[in-house]
């Protein structure tokens, strides 16, 4: 797959998950067959406003290249500033020029749709286009969509929106199967996907229910889109990535073994501490280290005591007393 100058092979794309892809959980899929990542989703308006802490979400380091930061809003002439500076490297000395501009248009929680904003755009395309319009006008980077089928059942107007975008420049499309009102529950329509597929002329990555190969291969044969997303798909599991190259190469796939799941879970932690504050790494990482734990004897227990450690000290003594 091709997104104008920007190669990637396989397809394999990591979504931008909010509270979950910061700069460690990206390093570490990189490692396990990423090849194209994207920020959490940034707000246009507190980068317009120099918010001091909106540039540490969009951090993230060279290695971490084809990276592209991910903004939202409602309004076109700040998304189009807000862009203008990620895309100039104005946004903070330590936040590189990345290799494209996403805007969301899928985020289906209400304090963001309330707003106008993330999937809310689903049920105004002609802003959505002005927006991406703007934005393209705006820089020399790709400029990508991420959408949801649509907002709900009886609105599921993906396909049409996606030729307004791809008219408006987008040179790129990515379509999570589910309508904003499903949020997460049921199942991904495939179908809605292939429709967009067979809309517009750019990449189409379809995004949904991924969680092995398998899945990964029925949305590619159901679909024919171009590449496959990975959201919940990775998260306490970055071999995913592994084992998606493999299907595609044709190549035996070994498992992790319990030791380097926990070993990994353990190296996770420790990136989190290099790039954030220990008392924000630890909150945080309760979460986000227990989903290593999914298939381990004793997960439910073991969960409960990462939710009350204090330390990351503490942490990795839970970690490795499941082994």
């Amino acid at each position: 797959m091709k997104i104008q100058n920007i190669e990637i092979p396989h397809g394999l794309c990591l979504a931008p998950l909010a509270g979950v892809s910061d700069r460690a959980f990206r390093l570490l899929c990189r490692a396990h067959g990423a090849e194209y990542l994207c920020s959490e989703m940034i707000s246009a308006a507190a980068v317009c406003y120099g918010d001091k802490k909106t540039p540490t979400l969009a951090r993230f380091d060279k290695s971490e290249m084809p990276m592209a930061i991910q903004l939202f809003g409602h309004d076109p002439s700040f998304m189009a500033e807000a862009a203008r500076r990620v895309a100039e490297g104005t946004l903070a000395d330590y936040v590189p020029i990345p290799a494209a501009i996403d805007i969301n248009m899928g985020c289906p929680v209400r304090k963001i749709v309330s707003n106008g904003e993330g999937s809310a755009l689903m049920r105004n395309p002609a802003l959505a286009a002005d927006i991406v319009r703007a934005v393209v006008g705006a820089v020399s980077l790709p400029v990508t969509v991420k959408i949801r089928a649509g907002f709900d059942d009886a609105h599921k107007n993906a396909p049409e929106l996606a030729k307004r975008l791809e008219d408006a420049g987008a040179a790129m499309i990515c379509v999570h199967g589910r309508t904003r009102e499903q949020m997460y529950a049921g199942r991904a329509d495939l179908g809605v996907i292939a429709a967009v597929k067979a809309a517009v002329k750019i990449p189409v990555v379809g995004n949904g229910d991924i969680f092995s190969a398998a899945d990964a291969s029925r949305m590619l044969a159901e679909t024919g889109c171009d590449g496959v997303m990975i959201a919940r798909g990775a998260m306490g599991n970055p071999w995913i990535f592994d084992e998606l190259h493999a299907e595609i190469d044709g190549v035996p796939y070994t498992p992790p073994t319990e030791r380097e799941i926990i070993d990994t879970a353990a190296h996770h932690l420790d990136l989190m501490l290099e790039n954030k504050p220990a008392d924000i790494a630890v909150r945080e990482a309760r979460k986000i280290i227990a989903y290593y734990l999914h298939d381990f004897a004793g997960a439910a227990a073991a969960r409960g005591r990462l939710n009350a450690a204090e330390s990351a000290e503490e942490m990795k003594e839970i970690l490795y007393s499941l082994l």
